[in-house]
């Protein structure tokens, strides 16, 4: 599906999802452009991958407060 029938449909999908209301096309319209731009740039960016070295080095969780590695009672 070309750009212009996704922002007709998703300003149709607005227009819909607030009750119909009369007079509000243009704001519709400038919204779904929005929307459809944002998803867009987002299917171009990619999948995020998630960086291996997060949390890399980070102490184990020793369980509880005081830190013997026995749990608290």
């Amino acid at each position: 599906m070309d750009r212009e029938e996704r922002i007709r449909r998703r300003a149709h999908e607005i227009w819909e999802r607030e009750g119909r209301p009369e007079g509000r096309e243009r704001e519709h319209w400038d919204q779904a452009v929005q929307e459809i731009e944002a998803e867009d740039s987002e299917a171009e960016r990619g999948p995020v991958v998630p960086d291996p070295t997060v949390g890399a080095g980070s102490e184990p969780d020793t369980g509880g407060a005081r830190g013997n590695g026995k749990p608290m009672s």
